[in-house]
């Protein structure tokens, strides 16, 4: 007879048998990092919630070793869960479902590492699948993709049901993670919240000789995000005032690299010197590449940009929203440091609401365009016509 299938994070006992109790919240931040960084070494991870159980690996990173694990437990075939704008244009044409996640089944000869990754990827030069067909989706399909995307991967899973009562000597068998689907719904939440401060200290700019940068990560340990304090903003707001502050996304290629491709690094360069000359200001430079998609995942958006599709389009080709970022997170930074209230550094509309539903009170906006520069006159156009940035 088999046993009732226990929760993913039952309470661990010493060996004197006392209970160690844990925050259940922190337990699943770290089981939902645990399962990304699976996810992009190729291994399988076991999805459950009270329904049912799904075993799912990554398109793009899973091998061989990860398809017969993937298989040994599998009581039923294997789909391909995709995003529908990329299941869409593999199809197409054909009638995609509107469904959060699309499962196609493919025939055996397509059930291959090589091939999974250019089904997964818009990049690659792939024909249709051949003999693909979409198959109803599991109830797990949307958070198995929306564990790729908190990955940074590729939204697209290989995937297969599970019988349930097997999980634990499954897991056990092949050292599987085993994760709630209910906690990955509520890690971007959760992690933004448990931001603390971990590290600061004085960082002399040529445009901001004061400056400071303190560094703040989250429960789970993941990438660290970073406020750079121009003066002492926090003494502006505990006297009432309302210190300039921007929301800056990283920017490998911009912020550093010099790209002509956007206009991020004369965006950054510029807010340091204005809140320079203001007095004081934050900066809050989060860790959010290509509006939340990572450097990758930009690289192919910016392939797909050059065969003719927007900034926007191109994020969607990818199985991706248009902006992916969370501003929770910088919400959390502002209320950390005693800033409540602030003069925003921005033209994109979406960063005001962000902010407002997070408690911050926007009091003023304060425009921070540039000109094009001959290469990044479509991608400010496209902000401007698509994204409704106020750059007029």
């Amino acid at each position: 007879m088999n046993s009732p299938l226990p929760p993913p994070h039952a309470p661990v006992t010493s060996s004197g048998g006392t209970a160690l109790v844990a925050d259940p919240a922190a337990l699943a931040l770290r089981a939902v990092h645990r399962a990304m960084a699976e996810l992009r070494r190729g291994t399988p991870v076991l999805l459950t919630d009270a329904d049912g159980a799904l075993v799912l690996a990554a398109a793009e990173t899973v091998g061989a070793p990860g398809l017969a694990e993937l298989a040994s437990l599998a009581k039923g075939p294997a789909l391909l869960l995709l995003a529908p704008t990329r299941a869409e244009a593999l199809l197409q044409g054909r009638t995609v479902p509107t469904e959060p996640a699309i499962a196609l089944h493919l025939p055996p000869g397509l059930l291959d590492p090589a091939r999974l990754r250019s089904l997964a990827d818009p990049t690659a030069a792939e024909l249709p699948p051949d003999g693909a067909r979409t198959a109803p989706a599991p109830p797990l399909a949307g958070a198995a993709l929306a564990l790729a995307k908190l990955a940074r991967l590729l939204p697209a899973v290989i995937a297969a049901p599970v019988d349930a009562p097997s999980l634990v000597d499954a897991a056990a068998r092949l050292g599987l993670l085993r994760l709630d689907a209910a906690a990955i719904t509520a890690y971007p939440g959760t992690a933004a919240t448990s931001l603390r401060r971990v590290a600061e200290a004085p960082v002399p700019l040529d445009l901001a000789a004061a400056t400071r940068l303190v560094a703040f990560r989250a429960a789970d340990g993941g990438i660290e995000h970073l406020a750079i304090l121009v003066g002492a903003p926090e003494e502006r707001a505990a006297a009432g005032g309302a210190p300039l502050a921007r929301i800056h996304s990283e920017c490998f290629t911009g912020d550093l690299l010099g790209s002509l491709r956007c206009d991020c690094g004369p965006q950054l360069r510029g807010a340091l010197a204005r809140m320079a000359a203001a007095g004081d200001g934050v900066l809050l430079y989060l860790a959010q590449e290509g509006r939340g998609i990572g450097l990758v995942n930009k690289l192919r958006a910016y392939q797909l940009q050059d065969r003719g599709l927007d900034t926007l389009d191109a994020n969607r080709a990818l199985g991706y929203g248009a902006d992916e970022r969370n501003f929770l997170v910088a919400a959390t930074m502002l209320e950390a440091l005693g800033i409540r209230r602030v003069r925003l550094l921005t033209n994109n509309p979406d960063k005001l609401q962000g902010l407002a539903a997070c408690g911050i009170e926007v009091v003023e906006r304060e425009p921070h365009s540039f000109a094009p520069n001959g290469v990044n006159d479509d991608y400010l156009a496209t902000k401007a016509r698509r994204f409704g940035h106020l750059l007029g």
